[in-house]
């Protein structure tokens, strides 16, 4: 009987799991724009290309790309908004969703974005003001707080 009921709980639980994850690395297709949303939450789209090379049996080589939207809500969409610029290669990763909507002749239109979660800027980031390249790992070491002298850290 016991067997019947571990099987049973496993089913359930196996039933309730479900995987909705993107992950792209690819060339940023323009400069993105930071918006603000009626409730004053920050959100910016982003284009990215991603491309795929292949040989046909005759020897050819094929190339093809693939534009996907990337949508960056709260602080990484500030930080995207800062780090990235057309052509920068930048890896996203997050969740498929798919929006529709009528337009004003009553034409449903479908759009499925990547919401991201997690951004990995792969080039040098350009900053808005010199236009220099700077180096995103000492900038983030840089950033880390430091533990306050004297006091036992958590873990």
């Amino acid at each position: 009987m016991s067997k019947i009921k571990v099987g049973f709980l496993i089913f359930n639980i196996l039933e309730m799991y479900f995987l909705n994850k993107a992950q792209v690395i690819g060339n940023v297709t323009r400069d993105p724009e930071l918006r603000q949303t009626k409730a004053n939450q920050p959100v910016t789209t982003i284009g990215v290309a991603t491309n795929r090379r292949w040989k046909d049996t005759g020897g050819q080589i094929h190339e093809e790309a693939e534009f996907h939207n990337i949508v960056c809500w709260g602080k990484l969409a500030e930080l995207a908004t800062q780090l990235l610029k057309k052509g920068s290669k930048v890896f996203f990763e997050g969740r498929l969703q798919t929006r529709q909507w009528d337009d004003e002749n009553g034409t449903k239109h479908f759009r499925t974005e990547i919401v991201a979660q997690d951004m990995i800027v792969l080039t040098g980031a350009k900053t808005a003001a010199s236009g220099s390249e700077e180096n995103l790992e000492t900038e983030a070491l840089e950033t880390q707080p430091e533990a306050p002298a004297g006091e036992d850290l958590p873990f």
